[in-house]
């Protein structure tokens, strides 16, 4: 199975091309408000994180550490999301508690909803990377029984700093993701970090070439720096299918129209 994102905002109307560079991104789409402006405004895929409300009722809720609180649970996110019917949604999970609970909602609420439905984690350790990576097989053994089709993102946790020299992802670290993913029946995207992909682009080359599933999905932190140039090399040498830049939209067009 291929990934079915570009394609299905392509029969929307809403891109022209199979051409990951054109589509748009919500992020940290939290709270009733932000959702409420996401669906009516030019993004393609709205991104919120979920975790585990952290008193009672216990249930899924969209909040990203260290808060452990929302005004908007899952269930009434996907709800809003799905009512205008147009937009594709990223959820961005942030413990392994709230993964097997969320995919029963979402089982419940997609229905015959047909957009794209990316589940993110982190789920190895990458350069830098300080925070806890969620346990790799038990997030995928949870996301592998659902019956919706899904793309996994599924990518490493990492750091940046701008006092240091700064890592690329290592030849361990791709050869350790495709282990992870090479017996998986859903497309895959890998999210990667803007900062670190000059320095990584042989071992980004390897892991396309694994399988036709494969995208990369380039994101940047709020601090981060990085050169549009150091990019190009992956605008260039790769599909544009293959290749999803959840980035600023001056950057981002930069690179769709290179």
């Amino acid at each position: 199975m291929t990934d079915p994102t570009l394609d299905y905002f392509i029969n929307l109307g809403q891109i022209q091309a199979k051409d990951a560079s054109q589509i748009e991104w919500s992020h940290a789409t939290n709270s009733k408000h932000k959702v409420a402006a996401a669906v009516r405004g030019p993004c393609h895929m709205i991104e919120a994180d979920i975790l585990m409300r952290g008193n009672e009722p216990k249930e899924p809720i969209m909040a990203h550490p260290p808060i452990r609180d929302s005004d908007i649970t899952l269930q009434e996110w996907l709800e809003e999301v799905k009512t205008h019917n147009n937009k594709g949604i990223k959820l961005d999970f942030k413990s392994l508690e709230a993964v097997v609970p969320s995919l029963a909602l979402l089982e419940k609420v997609s229905g015959d909803w047909g957009a794209p439905v990316w589940l993110n984690a982190d789920i190895l350790p990458g350069p830098r990377g300080v925070a806890t990576p969620l346990e790799a097989q038990a997030f995928l053994d949870a996301v592998g029984s659902g019956s919706s089709p899904v793309v996994l993102s599924l990518g490493w946790t990492t750091g940046w700093s701008a006092e240091t020299d700064n890592p690329g992802y290592s030849w361990d670290m791709v050869r350790q993701m495709e282990e992870a993913c090479q017996g998986l029946r859903h497309p895959v995207t890998f999210p990667v970090r803007a900062a670190l992909l000059a320095q990584s682009f042989g071992q980004m080359k390897w892991l396309l070439q694994q399988s036709d599933r494969y995208t990369l999905t380039v994101w940047t932190g709020q601090e981060d720096v990085f050169a549009v140039q150091d990019l190009l090399p992956y605008r260039r040498h790769f599909e544009k299918s293959q290749i999803y830049y959840d980035l600023p939209d001056s950057e981002r067009l930069q690179l769709c129209n290179a």
